[in-house]
């Protein structure tokens, strides 16, 4: 997921994880091709700690469960929407903020670099913060300040203020999505799974979206985004406090190096790695493609919405079953080198292959977002939150380098490079799920929302 995976900060994901990171599928456990075990083990041998089959058919009940969720469920994913939907808003406008404001390239780039810097730093004290005032209490902390900075933001009168804005905007961002996972894995019906795959939908419909509202806002003025993206916040500020109850609070409190501590287990710190160097690649393609396309907001808008549209079906709805047919790290593996070809079509081609490989890039994060999370999450016996922070603490300092160092290679060098390094980023984050694959094997499928392993 921004999977971002890291997803559960996009999971914990903002990340997205996004990044977008938080889709923990339990049926992707099913990894015998890529771990070595075919599943010959004797029916009286001890069962193993280890990947596990769901039996054939929970796909489908976990769909048929999604709708029926409470009311306080749809109405964290609702924001969750929204919160996903901030990450890639300001893509069709970046050309126009930029005339607008009188700055460069790498000036507006700033933007994601301010914002995600700021959640990478987070990832160590939204733990720590929850795991005190409770869940509740921190999403409508992050809201608030998405409101307040959002709005902030297309107030600004000039570049400095806006990457300033958009900073504080990042920490409102941070606290919501990094807690939002855990609280709708508590309050859903139907068992874990299903709210996860809800997470997952609502971090990809966030990604097709946020670059279609800042198309549609864009196209009138630069700062009519921001304004929108922080009223629809604040309406899930609302629906938050009107239908979340307080959520239980972990057995144990979070501390703050408990997430840097996590980092020491090899798998997980192996995980981390190896998206450090996707995330290069992935926020390469969303933070400064849009200077090469050099489209109005409207086709801008129109690319990305496409794009984020694959990076959700193929993260929610395709990922699972290439993880059941071919193991988890066979897919991860290829979904990075094909990346890293795509990368080189998007900085070689010309102007129509430029757009076809930008479009086709959503489908492999989308599938790569899903292994990564999935796979940080479960390397570690860490609680889920804490893993998720280590985990996204690591690869969210190169969404923060990414969007800052492209423009600065295409000013010093030439287009193409940002692209050639971001393939090569792609290669490298390959590279290290190759040589580290044997501790790349889940250990652990369970649930783990409140502190307990």
């Amino acid at each position: 997921m921004l999977h971002t995976g890291t997803r559960t900060a996009t999971d914990t994901d903002a990340g997205v994880d996004t990044d977008t990171d938080a889709g923990v599928d339990t049926a992707s456990t099913a990894r015998a091709e890529s771990t070595g075990n075919t599943g010959n083990t004797p029916p009286t041998a001890p069962a193993p700690r280890g990947p596990r089959r769901l039996p054939e058919g929970a796909g489908r009940e976990r769909q048929a469960g999604l709708p029926r969720q409470p009311t306080a469920v749809w109405a964290t994913a609702g924001a969750a929407v929204v919160a996903f939907m901030g990450i890639g808003l300001v893509d069709p406008i970046l050309p126009s903020i930029a005339k607008g404001l009188d700055a460069t390239p790498g000036q507006v780039s700033l933007l994601f670099t301010s914002y995600f810097l700021i959640t990478a730093v987070a990832m160590l004290i939204t733990g720590f913060v929850s795991s005190r005032i409770g869940g509740r209490a921190t999403l409508l902390a992050g809201l608030a300040l998405v409101v307040v900075f959002a709005g902030l933001a297309g107030t600004s009168g000039s570049v400095g203020e806006l990457v300033g804005f958009r900073a504080g905007w990042g920490l409102g961002n941070a606290l919501f999505v990094s807690t939002s996972l855990a609280v709708i894995v508590g309050a859903a019906s139907g068992g874990a799974a299903s709210a996860i795959l809800l997470y997952e939908s609502a971090l990809g419909l966030g990604m097709a979206c946020g670059p279609l509202l800042g198309a549609v806002l864009g196209a009138m003025k630069w700062r009519y985004p921001f304004f929108g993206t922080a009223a629809l916040m604040a309406i899930g500020f609302v629906a938050i406090s009107l239908f979340l109850k307080e959520q239980p609070r972990p057995a144990r409190r979070t501390g703050l190096l408990d997430p840097l501590r996590a980092l020491g287990h090899g798998g997980l710190a192996s995980a981390a790695a190896s998206a450090f160097f996707y995330n290069y690649a992935f926020f390469t393609v969303l933070a400064f493609t849009p200077f090469v396309l050099d489209m109005s907001p409207y086709r801008s808008g129109a690319v990305f919405f496409a794009w984020g549209g694959l990076l959700a079906v193929f993260s929610v709805l395709v990922a699972p079953r290439l993880q059941t047919r071919l193991g988890s790290l066979r897919v991860l593996g290829g979904s990075l080198v094909l990346l890293a070809t795509d990368l080189l079509v998007l900085g070689y081609g010309d102007h129509r292959a430029a757009v076809a490989a930008t479009i086709a890039s959503g489908a492999l994060i989308g599938l790569s977002n899903t292994v990564y999370t999935e796979i940080a999450l479960g390397v570690s016996d860490a609680p889920r939150p804490v893993a998720s922070a280590g985990y996204n603490f690591v690869r969210w300092f190169a969404a923060a380098a990414a969007p800052y160092l492209a423009p600065k290679l295409a000013e010093h060098l030439n287009v193409h490079v940002p692209f050639l390094a971001a393939a090569g980023a792609a290669v490298a984050a390959a590279g290290v799920v190759a040589v580290r694959r044997r501790h790349l094997v889940v250990v652990h499928a369970e649930d783990v929302v409140d502190g307990r392993a």
